[in-house]
């Protein structure tokens, strides 16, 4: 029975480690390109992408390392050991930099829709670029405390990660507010605005449309991380059973295939990345006439 299910997990991790590469490889040149997506918004799906390009080139295969020198019943040795530690330490940076990278979007487009024309001020391109930078400079920070002093990083995994969990579902219960608002009284704004004005109108239309579109990345973030995060939680406090250890094998496939997921949302409720991947795929692939 466990035999099958690292197998399983092994073949699991594979498929998805070369899907994480390939489809964030296309979202990042797609992104690159000139999109009529807010700029912040960009910045910070080209963060996300990055940390899921990183998944599927490092994580997952070690990962699959792992579970294949627990098949071939090699956990005692030392090279398993450094496995496990290369496996754990970047893991915590990558899942880092994309739990607070989604936390940070998430307060992004809270921002962007209730300070409107103030947001341009405020939210300028430098001051997003410095907090990516900030994001992936704590995220390494936690990487070395992972290594170093793991102990120390369970003091501050747990209350940083409820309050990130809390404050993101509290943004996106604000935005989800703020859409229902705009819906309700689009038909009068509409009847309202002058000529001159339908250029707000615009703006504020795709700026609910980014909105909603990053809560589907927050959804599909909280259904893959919250297993893990629960494992994590119960294994430092109750300690490993045969039970939670499977359920930590599935745990920790879930949180990974999110790499996977991230582009596919992307493409399906943002038009325009969606627009720029086809073409970038019908570049690549041959044409059924050649």
């Amino acid at each position: 029975m466990m035999q099958a299910l690292l197998i399983a997990n092994c073949v699991f991790n594979a498929f998805f480690s070369f899907t994480a590469i390939t489809l964030n490889i296309v979202t990042i040149i797609a992104l690159r390109k000139p999109l009529t997506i807010p700029r912040a918004l960009k910045i910070f799906l080209l963060s996300l992408a990055v940390s899921d390009l990183g998944v599927g080139l490092l994580v997952q295969p070690l990962y699959i390392t792992r579970l294949v020198m627990m098949i071939k019943e090699n956990a005692q040795t030392r090279t398993f050991e450094i496995t496990l530690k290369f496996f754990f330490s970047t893991k915590w940076f990558l899942a880092s930099a994309s739990f607070l990278g989604v936390v940070a979007l998430a307060a992004d487009r809270l921002l962007a829709l209730h300070l409107h024309l103030r947001y341009q001020e405020l939210v300028t391109q430098k001051r997003v670029v410095a907090l990516v930078i900030s994001i992936w400079i704590i995220s390494a920070i936690l990487m070395l405390l992972s290594i170093w002093i793991p102990n120390a990083l369970w003091i501050i995994f747990v209350p940083v990660t409820s309050v990130c969990y809390l404050t993101t579902a509290l943004s996106y219960f604000k935005i989800y507010l703020a859409v229902r608002h705009h819906s309700n009284h689009i038909h009068v704004l509409q009847a309202q605005l002058a000529q001159n004005n339908e250029g707000d109108m615009t703006n504020a239309a795709r700026e609910r449309k980014a909105a909603v579109g990053t809560f589907y990345v927050y959804l599909v973030f909280l259904i893959c991380y919250l297993p893990s995060t629960c494992f994590s939680i119960i294994l430092r406090s109750a300690g490993l059973s045969t039970m939670l250890f499977q359920f930590g094998l599935y745990a920790n496939t879930l949180m990974l295939l999110n790499s996977s997921l991230n582009p596919l949302i992307y493409s399906w409720k943002m038009r325009h990345v969606r627009h720029a991947i086809m073409e970038i795929l019908r570049n690549i692939l041959p044409h059924p006439d050649q």
